[in-house]
Formats: structure tokens, sequence, C-alpha cells
């Protein structure tokens, strides 16, 4: 019998923050941080166009196992819509497939935006990782079909108009849910106004639980590259890891001493006592020593483990 391959890398475990910069896309920038840190696994919490900068979060090892958390949380985006034309891609990207000479007044776009807030109807693009009978439309639509993507529910809880620069453009912030295409969004502007419209500049600021000023430019780690002891190179980077636990920092927490950790390693309940243990909650995290040990469920004075970490 042949032994089990030994996994490559190292097994560490973290986030990296990333500010993505623009031309360089989600997948390259996960395996570029996977590479630097030599680490066994590595997994982004929601894509990023390649047009697109800003906040992504890319997970390292046992990460990896939060990035549902991660992906359900909340965004911020600002982005310019430009204009006048409405493209295949509802970006810069894209060929111009409708054109007007109408440009929409400030006043015109304000009183428009209390229909886009709250839950709403939203088509996704065309170009999107939507399946369409086992196929992405992106895929689709490449090879020149035109696919009917069904509307589905978004939930935008704030979106601003910051700036009108020049007639030609307008500058947006957008706080939204899930699931929610800012692509579609200057689309359907663009439609309603009469003018059409797509996204000449995204940048995402915010990716719930992560703050802004965890991001950290990829140049930055890049720049690491040049250190030529590979001990010091490593420590340099892994000072910009952030713990794996803070992906969960939005749901209930529970400390646990170090022999109820070692219980729940090996997939064992424990028992919760005092005044102050929760009843029940579907989902809620352990930590010991301040080092994420396992999610779980909390239900009849126990704490069941689903995922457990190394």
């Amino acid at each position: 019998m042949s032994k089990p391959r030994k996994p490559k890398g190292r097994p560490i475990s973290g986030w990296i923050i990333l500010d993505k910069p623009v031309d360089f896309g989600s997948t390259e920038a996960v395996s570029k941080i996977k590479w630097l840190f030599n680490a066994q696994k590595a997994g982004h919490a929601g894509t990023l166009d390649p047009l697109a900068s800003g906040m992504l979060p890319i997970a390292l090892g046992d990460a990896t196992k939060t990035v549902p958390y991660v992906m359900d949380g909340r965004k911020i985006y600002e982005f310019t819509v430009s204009w006048g034309e409405e493209r295949t891609t509802d970006d810069l990207e894209g060929e111009v497939t409708q054109s007007s000479a109408s440009r929409p007044a400030e006043e015109a776009i304000r009183a428009l935006l209390p229909r886009y807030t709250g839950v709403i109807e939203q088509i996704p693009p065309q170009f999107s990782a939507i399946k369409i009978a086992g196929e992405r439309a992106y895929d689709l639509a490449r090879e020149g079909e035109t696919v009917v993507i069904p509307a589905r529910e978004v939930e935008i809880f704030r979106l601003t108009l910051l700036a009108c620069p020049d007639e030609n453009t307008a500058c947006f912030e957008v706080e939204c849910g899930k699931g929610t295409y800012v692509r579609a969004l200057a689309r359907d502007f663009g439609r309603e106004l009469g003018c059409y419209g797509h996204i000449s500049e995204l940048r995402r600021t915010f990716v719930a639980p992560f703050a802004e000023e965890q991001m950290v430019p990829l140049e930055t780690l890049t720049a690491l590259e040049a250190v030529e002891d590979r001990d010091e190179r490593l420590a340099a980077l892994d000072a910009f890891l952030v713990d794996t636990g803070e992906a969960l920092s939005n749901l209930p927490h529970i400390a646990v001493n170090d022999d109820q950790a070692h219980r729940l390693k090996m997939g064992n309940p424990i028992i919760l006592r005092g005044r102050d243990a929760p009843v029940a909650e579907s989902e809620a995290y352990a930590t010991a020593r301040g080092k994420l040990i396992a999610i779980g469920e909390i239900g009849e004075g126990e704490f069941r483990p689903k995922r457990v970490f190394g």
C-alpha cells in the first residue's frame, strides 16, 4: 500500500484581507497569495471582477472552512456609472449594445435611489457566474448566446449618490447583501433614466466582518519577495495574517478550557455550565486561549461541534 502524499506547503491558517488591484483576477490573486505564503490551501470569499479593485478576503489553511460565513456577509462598494452606453458585460470590458445622447439630471438620479433600496428584484448580468442548465452564464454569453436569467431577490441596505463629477458620470456607494450585482444596478439605472449606463469604476471597501483598515495592498506583500532569508520572509508575511476566528465574529461565542478544547477536537460535545451559558443557538463558535477550536450548535445545555480546527 502506498503512503498518503504529504500536503505541499505550510499548514498555516488565517485570512489575508487583500486590496486587489485592477486587472488582476480573483483566482489569480488566490494563487499568488498561496504561493507567497507557501500555504497548503487557499480560497477567497466573494469574487471581484478583474476591472474592480478593493477588498478580497483570502483564506489560508483551516480558514477555508470559514469562507461561507464571510460569503454571507454585507458588502460595501463605491462605483462610478458612465451614462450614454449599455454594454454586453455592463462594464467597460464589453461591447456597446445601446447608446443615447440623453443625460440624466442629478435630481432624477436622486429620485431613483429609493426604488433600489430594500429588498428588490434583480436580473443578474449576462456575463455572470450564474448557472443556466448546468452552464455558467458567462460561458454561454461568450459563445454569443442570449440567456434568460430569472430575476432574484437581493437586499440593498443603503444606496447613496456621492457626486456627479460631470454630466456623463455619477458616483455612488452601496451597502448590500449576498448575491447583489453592482453592474446590474448600473444597467438598470441607465434603462430607467432613459440614457443607458455601465460601470466604469468599481471598488469594494468592506466585506463583513472585516474592516477597511485590515486591507493590505498586493504590492506590499510582493515586495517581501526581495527578502532572501526564507524564514525572515515568511515571518514578515505572516504578520499580515488575520486570525481565522475573526471571520466568525458575527456568531455567538463561547470560551472553553484546555480539557473542553480536547474533547471538541475529538468531535465530542461539551456541557455548558453557568447562568450566562447560552441556551440554544443553531451556530456558534468556541475558542480556547483565543484560538478557534470549533464551530457547532448549542442545545440542551451542550455545545456540539460540527467543524473542528487544528
